[in-house]
């Protein structure tokens, strides 16, 4: 199958799992996509462009017509666990699996990639996010491989505690004590499924629904976690307003108050959250978005 993977796709496998493991399997692709579209008998419409930052997706059809969307990742981005939160879900706040073949590739109902989230106005895509999230908001299943947002997080802040830049430290210092106190005092009964990585662009147009969710990288946990990368969205337009950083605090309690969520929680991990990605940008070169992020963390 003749396609070109997506740019920003091959960037990103690099940055996230390293220049080896991205050709590797951007190597392999072109021959697992022939054999994952092969095994369901698909038509393929297109590359969907630009894609995300650890699958390429496949604009499909299936035998009988129905259009599907193919989805292929590296076994580091745990397919596997994407697949058995999308399970769970049912389609309820979530795309549905459309088959329950035990693959790395996921072949999903399709939504409408042009139309996210984003394209609403902030106060209705704030409204509509987070009644989606409410909705993923489920109890585990009872044996699951999902790791917690201690483990997840752990791992992270392990990431974090190297030799820190003088100008970011006092931050991440900030940051990390924040992750520490918030997962020393988590809740047992908070012990939810999330989305993981859930964020406006995240939640896209159907027909079965409004607006349903993709690309989760599941966990298990508290809400507050994963309310927080939404407190940041649009944190370009946040910058730039005269008021942002009153606005980014309001935001915060708006957000937790709409979702009976401890608004002291949600922003520990708005800020370790903002921080932690900030970081990481700076390390991969994304200067203007570390920027960004960083100068938003400040304001918390």
């Amino acid at each position: 199958m003749a396609f070109e993977p997506p740019e920003r796709l091959v960037r990103a496998l690099g940055e996230t799992y390293g220049d080896d493991v991205a050709a590797r399997w951007l190597g392999q692709l072109p021959a697992l996509a022939e054999a994952a579209v092969a095994e369901r008998g698909l038509t393929v419409d297109r590359v969907q462009a630009p894609g995300g930052r650890s699958s390429l997706v496949l604009l499909v059809r299936c035998p009988d017509g129905t259009p599907a969307a193919l989805k292929l990742a590296p076994a580091e981005a745990r397919p596997e666990l994407e697949r058995a939160a999308l399970t769970h879900w049912k389609g309820w706040g979530a795309t549905q699996l459309l088959d329950s073949s035990p693959s790395d590739s996921l072949l999903l109902e399709r939504l409408h990639p042009e139309v996210s989230l984003r394209s609403l106005p902030e106060a209705k895509a704030l409204l509509e996010a987070a009644g989606t999230l409410r909705r993923l908001w489920v109890e585990p299943p009872v044996s699951h491989g999902f790791e917690s947002v201690a483990e997840r997080t752990e791992r992270q802040a392990t990431a974090m505690r190297g030799e820190l830049p003088e100008d970011v430290a006092p931050l991440a210092e900030a940051a990390l004590a924040a992750r520490d106190e918030l997962t020393s005092s988590s809740s047992p009964s908070e012990e939810f499924l999330l989305h993981g990585n859930f964020r406006q662009s995240k939640v896209l147009s159907g027909e079965r629904s409004p607006w349903l969710t993709v690309g989760p990288e599941p966990l298990v946990g508290e809400r507050a976690y994963d309310l927080a990368r939404l407190v940041r969205d649009r944190v370009e337009d946040l910058i730039a307003a005269p008021s942002g950083a009153a606005l980014a605090r309001r935001r915060v309690n708006k957000l937790a108050d709409a979702l009976d969520v401890d608004p002291a929680r949600l922003h520990g991990w708005t800020l370790f959250r903002a921080v932690e990605s900030g970081l990481r940008a700076r390390t991969a070169g994304r200067t203007q978005e570390s920027e960004l992020l960083l100068e938003f963390a400040g304001w918390l």
